[in-house]
């Protein structure tokens, strides 16, 4: 699960870098690695992170830094369906194709725009039901063989033909009883394909399977998290020492770890390395009393990619109790440390540190804190392989007085990118905190977080430093070489030999110089693209292709861009105008309890303004306020399942369908009495799950931090460790940063 939190700062050291100009014909896709497109970048972007390295680098040269300014859109396409736009096209065989919400994916030619075909899995709507964490989105598909393979919403794999889109198999990945879904993309690897699943945050239990690439039959299944000790570990050996690492009745809750992003298929070593999610419920103390570091949450965990078997595992957070998912992505490299070519796989995560490990081994190379400060931890165990030192006052379980954590989300899912010419690693990076009050009860929050209240001490004031920035960091010197406060932290990351980066940014696309990070170029594209764009070339021509979201819930849009480009997108509509005109308030108090439980379990994923997720309506201003009729035909009968509202009558019942209109009609009229309040309907809570996240002034910490509170317990690294000045507190944000803070959840 996942959270946003805002916006950056930088400086700009000179690293020297000669980029060479080129063609852009570099690649030839009849060459050696026609047999495997994605075992190196050409012309072509046969995977999501490019080639298996994902290193999001391609060595194409005709736009490059003394160019870039000369880009203009070549072609564009509209794409209907509403939700999270978050998916990496590819290119292959000169057919560009681009996943959409509700997993429909779209081919098209990739020079001149024509739709080729589309193929609709028809995914159970009623999945956002009860089943759905996040966001109704899609990460991409993978290629293997003549074969365009994705995972959809409703956790099946399926495979067509990539000329024609003809249906070719298709598995259920996931157990159709259970609260899984899948938001992730697939990677393959000599003829496996790799995939997880979200669903932590209903109390599911994480795993990782292999599927052949030909057939889409079952390979191997690898359990994230030991299940009841009774069922003998499920032939995993590992999972009887790992079970060792918990207390309780662990897996009556699920126990988490799932693994809904960050995989990565490494020929050299033939292994499968991926990241796991957090613990569930969160607080450590709720799901496993008395301690422990519960293996495999929170950790990164490399298979032998043919079996599925155990190789190494490195935790990245023992006993996480703060949402640190560790799910971002991986990057290999060969990189050059103490004059020892190392074969590694980096990964900065949600904790706010970038991990280099011996890609083979598992062995920790250096494990380095990318923001100013974390307080989740005081220092590392170098001589344990890098194991971290938790900071005892961080665990609200253990404690009973919340703890406002830093950081939160210092990097999500969005796709970090490698330059080898420079090699430096450039990060989309986040600065923020959350505020956790521990809640035992799991019969009134099902992830163990209260949903009232406020910690009883006040935040940690996070110094200076901005909220949001794109940097360059250098593995070897282990410090950042640049930052940038007009890059972003919410948006994937592309690098060229051109000595380019492209970065989005709100609804803009921007350039940078790769080894200064100096804008060079800003496009408004009208459109916001959260993941990396990519770069191929046809007929010695490169070009450049994103998918983002357009508006609040209208669509999306394919941009392809190349030098010279004339192509006039037109505006996105304006969005529908809402009024507010509530009828009187009605119910009891038990009636609106109940109404806003209800609510917040099965509605605000969607439609509070304030979590971002899938940009639908603000029901304070829906017409079906002033209806019961109407409302349960809404609801309860799916009246505008084709609009993506489908039917809530397997979540609840009549009775509760009214109970949330009640507590709807009541916020709509605190709205319309006192209009300058403003916010989502939620009013001043935002997350999910009762989660609250930090946000007392540009440089505050969480709900906390008022000057009456006492201030929380110290430990830390960073600005936070023994002996570091106090960071000063009443600055302003920069001029161009993100929003602040905003929080927002992605599976």
């Amino acid at each position: 699960m996942r959270r946003l939190i805002s916006v950056l700062a930088g400086t700009g050291l000179v690293l020297a870098v000669v980029a060479c100009e080129g063609t852009g014909n570099e690649g030839d896709s009849n060459s050696a690695n026609a047999a495997d497109p994605a075992a190196a970048v050409t012309d072509q972007w046969a995977a999501p992170g490019g080639d298996h390295s994902e290193q999001r680098h391609s060595p194409l040269t005709q736009i490059n830094a003394t160019n870039v300014q000369q880009l203009g859109v070549a072609w564009y396409a509209e794409l209907p369906e509403r939700g999270g736009y978050q998916g990496t096209p590819l290119v292959v065989d000169g057919k560009l194709i681009v996943t959409t919400p509700w997993s429909k994916v779209y081919a098209f030619d990739a020079k001149t725009g024509k739709q080729l075909w589309k193929y609709d899995p028809k995914v159970r709507r009623e999945i956002v039901a009860g089943y759905l964490c996040c966001n109704v989105a899609n990460r991409g598909a993978a290629y293997w063989n003549g074969k365009v393979i994705w995972a959809t919403l409703d956790g099946r794999l399926v495979a067509v033909d990539i000329d024609d889109g003809k249906h070719l198999w298709e598995s259920q990945t996931t157990d159709t009883e259970k609260a899984l879904s899948i938001t992730g993309a697939p990677r393959i690897g000599n003829g496996v394909v790799f995939i997880g699943q979200a669903g932590a945050e209903y109390l599911q239990r994480g795993y990782l399977s292999g599927w052949d690439a030909d057939t889409g039959k079952k390979l191997w299944h690898w359990w994230a998290v030991p299940g009841n000790p009774a069922d003998d570990f499920e032939e995993q050996p590992e999972m009887e020492w790992a079970a060792k690492t918990w207390n309780g009745e662990w897996w009556k809750s699920g126990g988490g770890g799932t693994v809904w992003d960050g995989i990565l298929y490494d020929p050299q070593t033939e292994l499968v390395i991926f990241g796991t999610g957090n613990g569930s419920p969160w607080p450590a103390g709720v799901r496993s009393p008395g301690g422990g570091d519960n293996l495999f949450t929170a950790s990164i965990v490399a298979l032998h990619a043919k079996t599925g078997k155990y190789a190494w595992h490195y935790q990245t957070t023992p006993m996480d109790s703060w949402d640190y998912d560790n799910t971002s992505p991986f990057t290999v490299a060969d990189i050059v440390i103490g004059g020892q070519k190392k074969h590694v796989v980096m990964q900065a995560p949600k904790n706010g540190f970038l991990y280099v490990i011996e890609a083979a081994t598992g062995k920790v190379l250096s494990a380095d804190l990318i923001v100013p400060g974390a307080n989740w931890l005081t220092g590392f165990d170098e001589k344990n392989n890098w194991k971290p030192i938790l900071n005892p006052h961080a665990d609200p379980g253990r404690t009973g007085l919340g703890f406002t954590v830093v950081p939160l989300q210092a990097h999500l899912w969005y796709p970090q990118a490698f330059n080898p010419q420079t090699g430096l690693l450039y990060i989309p990076t986040r600065y923020g905190s959350l505020t956790i009050v521990a809640e035992p009860d799991l019969t009134k929050s099902m992830q163990g977080i209260a949903t009232g209240g406020q910690s009883q001490l006040a935040a940690p004031n996070l110094g200076d430093e901005p909220r949001a920035y794109l940097q360059a960091w250098d593995p070897v010197k282990r410090a950042a070489a640049w930052k940038s406060t007009e890059g972003s932290g919410s948006n994937g990351v592309l690098s060229t030999a051109g000595n380019l980066l492209f970065q989005g940014n709100g609804t803009n696309l921007l350039a940078f110089r790769a080894d200064t990070g100096e804008k060079l170029w800003t496009s408004a594209l009208g459109a916001t693209v959260g993941a990396a764009f990519i770069t191929y070339s046809i007929d010695g021509v490169q070009y450049l292709a994103g998918a983002g979201g357009v508006g609040r819930n209208l669509g999306g849009r394919l941009f392809v861009l190349k030098l010279g480009g004339t192509v006039e997108v037109p505006p996105p509509p304006p969005p529908v105008q809402q009024v507010l005109n509530p009828p009187a308030n009605f119910g009891d108090a038990a009636l609106l309890a109940r109404g806003q439980e209800k609510y917040t379990q099965h509605c605000t994923i969607c439609h509070e303004a304030r979590r971002n997720i899938g940009g639908f309506p603000d029901l304070r201003y829906s017409p079906f306020l002033n209806s019961e009729a109407g409302f349960q035909a809404v609801v309860m009968d799916g009246a505008l399942s084709e609009a993506g509202m489908l039917s809530f009558s397997k979540a609840f019942g009549r009775e509760e369908a009214e109970a949330i209109r009640a507590h709807l009609v009541s916020l709509a009229n605190t709205l319309k009495a006192a209009p300058q309040l403003g916010g989502g309907p939620g009013g001043a809570r935002a997350g999910g799950g009762g989660v609250r996240a930090g946000g007392a002034g540009p440089r505050g910490g969480g709900a906390g931090a008022a000057a009456t509170l006492p201030p929380q317990l110290g430990g830390g690294m960073g600005i936070f460790a023994e002996g570091a000045p106090a960071p000063t507190a009443g600055t302003t944000a920069p001029s161009g940063q993100e929003p602040e803070p905003t929080v927002e959840m992605h599976q």
